[in-house]
This record gives C-alpha cells, sequence and structure tokens, in this order.
C-alpha cells in the first residue's frame, strides 16, 4: 500500500515539475520573442527640423565601453558597473551637429557626469568648440560643479548653477597610502627588484613617504595638467591668469558671518553667469531653445538618439581606417573589455591585419602599462602587420605608459595629446615573503633542495641572494630590451634613452620635445593624418572590437531600444553607492592585492613572477 502511494505521489510531483518547466520555458520565449518584436518593430528615430541637442554625458569619459554585466544583472538592476561616456561617440556626434541646420542649439546637461582625465575632456571640449564656432550657443548646467563638469562646462556661452550649488574646484594632486610600517608589523618583507630611480610603482612597499626622486617628476608633470586646466578654462571664460587660485583661495577663507555663500561667491568670480533653481532653469532653456509640448520645460533630442539617426552602415566598397583600443593593464591570455590581453589583443590586430577593406589601423592606447612579456608579444604583432603592408599608427589617449609605450614603438608613428601621460620607461618586480610572519605564529619551513634555487617558489621561506640576484638578472635583462627597443624605433642610441628613461613620466608636450613621440593631436587629428598619407579623400572609421556573446547583444539592444535603463538605474542606483564608499575605504587593501595580482606569484611549483612594465601611479587627474 504504502508503495503504490508512494508511486502516486512520486507521479504527481512529476508532472507538477514538468508543468513548472514547461511553463517557465514558454515564459521564457514569450520573453525572447516580445525583446525580438520590440527591437524590430522599434522606430528609426526622427531628427526635427529645428531642435536643440541635448548632451547629457553619464559617468566617465571612456575610449572602450565594457559589457561585461550577465543578463540577469542588466535586467535586475544589480550591476556594479560604473556608468560610461564613449569619448568617440560623443566627439562625432557634437561636431557632426555643428554642420546640421537642423540643430539649432546645445544643452549641455552635467549632473551626472564623473571625468575622465584632462585628455579626453580636452577632445570633447575641442568638439564644444567648433559647435560654438558654428554660430550655435551652447548652455551648461548643474546642480554642483565639480572640477571636471566645470572643465566642460567652461566652453558654454551661458553656465546656469544651482542657488544651492557651488563650483568645487581643489587642484590636481597625487596621494597613495605607504605601507613599510604595516609591513614591519606583520613581518612581511617585500623584495623589490627595479631598474630606474624614477620607477616608483613599488615605492609603497618599500618606504613610508614618497621618495625625492619620486616627488620630483610627479609634481612636474601634474603641474604641468594644472596649468594646461588654469589656461584653458580662463580663456574659455575670458577671465584673468590667476582667476582659478584667487577663486580657491576665496572659497577656503574662514567663514564670516552673513558672507555670501558659495554659488554667489563662484558667480561674482566670474566662474557662473546666473544662478537658479532647478524649475527656473528649465523654464530659462524653454525659452531659449524651445518648450516641450507640455510647456513644463526645455525640447530637445538626446545625444544618443540623435548620434543613432546619423550614423550610417559602412559601404562596402569604400575603403577605411580601422581603430583597435587598448584599454586597461596589459596582461597575458585572453581578456575582456576593460584589460589588454596578449592572445585576445593580438587577436583583433591579426583581424584587422586580414581584413581588405582597410587601409590602415590606427590603435588607441588608455594604458599604465603591465606584463613586459605580453607587452613584446602586442608588439610583435605590430610589427609583423606592418611588414604586411599595413601602416598602423598609435593615438596616445591620457595615459600610454610603461608597458603601453613598450607596445606603441612599434608604430609607424606615434601621436599624443599635449596632456597625454607617457614615458616611464622601466622595468620592476616585486615578490612578497611571508616566513618571518610564519616564524612570529610558531610555523616553521624547513626541507632539502638540490640547489640555492629550489625553495625560490616558497615565499614562506626567506628569498635567498642567489635567487634575488637571479630575478635582479631578468629585471635587467628586461629594462635594457626595452631602452634597445625604443633606441631602435624613435632612431636614437641606448645611452640617449636611458638619460630620459629610469622610470620617469612626461606629459605628450615634453615627449614630442624628447623624440618619444612624432606628433601633437586628438584621435581625429591621428585619422586626418592617415588619410592624408594614405591618399583618401573620403574615408570611414572601423573599429574592430571583441565580438559580443549572444546574451550580451541581446541584453545590449533590449536597454537601448526597449528603454529598460532607467528602471537598471533606478534600482542599482543605491546599491552603487554603496560599492562606491566601500571600494575607497578598502583603497589600500586594494592596491595591496592589485599588486601581488600582477606579479603573478603563487606558492605553486614552477609559476614564475611577472616582471612589469607598470606605472601604478600614471593617471590622469
Amino acid at each position: 500500500m504504502f508503495k503504490i502511494l508512494g508511486n502516486i505521489w512520486s507521479n504527481f510531483w512529476g508532472v507538477i515539475s514538468w508543468i513548472r518547466t514547461a511553463f517557465f520555458n514558454l515564459l521564457f520565449l514569450l520573453i525572447v520573442v516580445a525583446i525580438v518584436v520590440s527591437i524590430a518593430q522599434s522606430p528609426s528615430t526622427h531628427v526635427p527640423d529645428k531642435i536643440a541637442l541635448n548632451v547629457a554625458p553619464e559617468g566617465f569619459l571612456v575610449d572602450q565601453r565594457t559589457y561585461e554585466a550577465t543578463p540577469a544583472d542588466l535586467l535586475m538592476g544589480s550591476n556594479d558597473a560604473v556608468a560610461e561616456t564613449s569619448v568617440r561617440e560623443l566627439v562625432e556626434t557634437i561636431k557632426h551637429a555643428a554642420s546640421d541646420d537642423r540643430i539649432t542649439s546645445m544643452v549641455l546637461n552635467l549632473t551626472k557626469f564623473a571625468g575622465g582625465g584632462v585628455s579626453k575632456m580636452e577632445e570633447v571640449g575641442q568638439a564644444l568648440q567648433t559647435f560654438k564656432e558654428s554660430g550655435k550657443p551652447i548652455y551648461a548646467y548643474g546642480d554642483n560643479l565639480s572640477q571636471q563638469q566645470y572643465f566642460l562646462a567652461s566652453f558654454a556661452d551661458t553656465i546656469y548653477l544651482n542657488e544651492m550649488g557651488n563650483v568645487l574646484l581643489t587642484g590636481f594632486g597625487m596621494y597613495q597610502n605607504y605601507f613599510k610600517d604595516a609591513a614591519d608589523k606583520l613581518s612581511v618583507k617585500f623584495h623589490v627588484f627595479r631598474v630606474g630611480d624614477y620607477k616608483d610603482a613599488v615605492e609603497p612597499y618599500m618606504r613610508n613617504d614618497m621618495s625625492d626622486q619620486s616627488r620630483e617628476h610627479n609634481a612636474r608633470w601634474i603641474n604641468d595638467l594644472w596649468q594646461h586646466y588654469e589656461e584653458r578654462v580662463t580663456r574659455n571664460r575670458g577671465l584673468d591668469a590667476n582667476a582659478i587660485n584667487d577663486f580657491i583661495a576665496l572659497s577656503t577663507q574662514k567663514p564670516q558671518h552673513n558672507q555670501e555663500t558659495l554659488a554667489a561667491q563662484a558667480k561674482q568670480a566670474g566662474l557662473v553667469d546666473e544662478l537658479v533653481s532647478r524649475t527656473e532653469v528649465r523654464k530659462l532653456l524653454a525659452e531659449k531653445v524651445g518648450a516641450s509640448e507640455d510647456g513644463d520645460t526645455y525640447d530637445a533630442i538626446n545625444y544618443p538618439d540623435y548620434h543613432k539617426a546619423i550614423t550610417s552602415l559602412l559601404p562596402d566598397d569604400k575603403k577605411t581606417i580601422g581603430l583597435i583600443v587598448a584599454q586597461g593593464t596589459i596582461v597575458g591570455g585572453d581578456q575582456p573589455n576593460g584589460a589588454i590581453g596578449s592572445a585576445s589583443f593580438t587577436d583583433l590586430i591579426r583581424r584587422a591585419r586580414d581584413d581588405k577593406s582597410l587601409s590602415a589601423i590606427v590603435i588607441r592606447i588608455n594604458s599604465g602599462g603591465g606584463s613586459a612579456f605580453a607587452s613584446e608579444l602586442i608588439r610583435q604583432e605590430i610589427l609583423e602587420t606592418r611588414a604586411s603592408g599595413k601602416p598602423v599608427y598609435i593615438s596616445m589617449g591620457s595615459v600610454a605608459a610603461s608597458g603601453g609605450y613598450w607596445l606603441s614603438t612599434a608604430a609607424d608613428e606615434i601621436w599624443a595629446q599635449p596632456t597625454t601621460i607617457t614615458g616611464s620607461i622601466g622595468v620592476w618586480g616585486l615578490i612578497p615573503n611571508v616566513a618571518e610572519s610564519f616564524t612570529r605564529l610558531g610555523v616553521h619551513s624547513d626541507g632539502v633542495g638540490t640547489t640555492p634555487l629550489a625553495d625560490i617558489f616558497h615565499p614562506d621561506r626567506t628569498l635567498s641572494q642567489p635567487a634575488q640576484n637571479l630575478i635582479q638578472s631578468g629585471v635587467n635583462d628586461v629594462y635594457h630590451k626595452f631602452i634597445n627597443i625604443v633606441a631602435e624605433a624613435r632612431e636614437s642610441d641606448p645611452e640617449s634613452v636611458n638619460e630620459i628613461a629610469g622610470g620617469r613620466v612626461w606629459t605628450g608636450s615634453t615627449a614630442k620635445t624628447l623624440g618619444l613621440v612624432d606628433n601633437l593631436g586628438t584621435l581625429q587629428d591621428t585619422f586626418e593624418a592617415v588619410a592624408t598619407k594614405l591618399s583618401l579623400q573620403d574615408y570611414q572609421i572601423k573599429e574592430i572590437k571583441r565580438p559580443l556573446t549572444t546574451s550580451e547583444e541581446i541584453i545590449r539592444a533590449l536597454m537601448e531600444e526597449v528603454k529598460l535603463g532607467e528602471l537598471a538605474t533606478n534600482l542599482s542606483g543605491l546599491h552603487q553607492s554603496l560599492n562606491q564608499l566601500g571600494a575607497v575605504m578598502a583603497l589600500p587593501l586594494q592596491q595591496l592585492g592589485g599588486i601581488l595580482e600582477a606579479v603573478n606569484w603563487s606558492p605553486a611549483e614552477g609559476q614564475q613572477p611577472e616582471v612589469l612594465a607598470f606605472c601604478l601611479a600614471c593617471y590622469a587627474p
């Protein structure tokens, strides 16, 4: 009897499970069909005859967006990714709008803009300048204007600031944590191997403060960037040369009773034009550029919609210039967007080399470097491409230093922007050792080996002097290789290169003077120079990039066409904010973890530590 009842119960739940599975499969199929139909039936964007362009960049300016969130993350709003805005897409859109008679003006909404480096902002700024020179006004506004937001706002004809807001100008700085005392207290020893007194990426693990050499060369390039910022902003606003520093001095004075608000101080200093509330700015903009149908705000077309409307497919019969973006740390193997993998990136180069429609290739670099070996693999692939008859040009973004400069040397020409951070020709290695820590805990290591190097892969044992000699020799070899590569590529000699190497970091302007780069200009300048050299009267840009997975393609299209992006943003806002706060508080530990991961050190037998051509301090404010 019990057996019969058990069989009935089992069969019953089997039917229920089948129904449940069939139901959810059918539901999933219906969702997929709905997505496909929605995308297929989505109307093409129409640009009215007379309309303002609404430019509202979100998050950070990047040369390459990342699509790493899973479909579930994107749909449920649980992704931790920071919003990104494509520099090239934004610049192309603004420049096209400058000559489009349908676009009458621009509203520059900076409330969600986070920054992205002086070089990238300068590219956007030049596009804004082109728009202004076409005779079309730009109106910028923000509740508060950060230093990076204000840089773009300064290109506008009129700047509106919330009456309760502030223009926060702080200058540029470079500060980091130093761990020597902490390492001593934990009895952790860091074995440092480097060539170049100015190769300061490993200093936090050797010292408790910045060395004189590090302070010297970092102060040089960071002051160059700040000077560029001041000159650009004061020129845009028609202010005195010292206006920025005077405003900072004024805003940091000890508060007095009944003093002007911070917003009023910004207006008095000439940094902004009008102080308004959110309601007032909508009304003012409606008067300037035209009101929406309901009359509650201004009428404008958003720049992503405008970009979509003006973008056409590349003709099959037209010559093109290929673009490959190299963004992130240079490491081995296959890597997703946001990192430069030796295998995945060389695959992109090979694809571009085999593409018969490409007349040349431009590689856009934003990288502080990474693995010297991975950098060399990529450099060799670039040389192979040039040998095949297809020219390769480098366009440096905010940062193209150390390993980023290593692979740049293989190009026909190197283009940088005046504010690019480059150079840092030097190498280093870092091996942590916990032998003393283990001893304090009562854990001891002993054994036998056939040579003094037999325990080199055991961080719980003191690193022997023969092992240290071997590793330092490897670092020296890589540095000499680096120096000779640069000397050959730049038609110089190792001795001359060594004088400007040693890990020193340079701005693009100085690098041009030193002969490390060929020309100064933006990515668009590079394209135009390539077209001129190859006598291309009319050309198109074709980006060679990692193909998205099917799920990434579907979700990307869904977000763009079905407009669920706002839902994802709203749901993830609080979660993302808390994560960002935690990331800031955990920065010292992240730096340590990043170093250990970068050097690829593992106690596993035979795991060889990497020799790095990496500039951890290379960033653009």
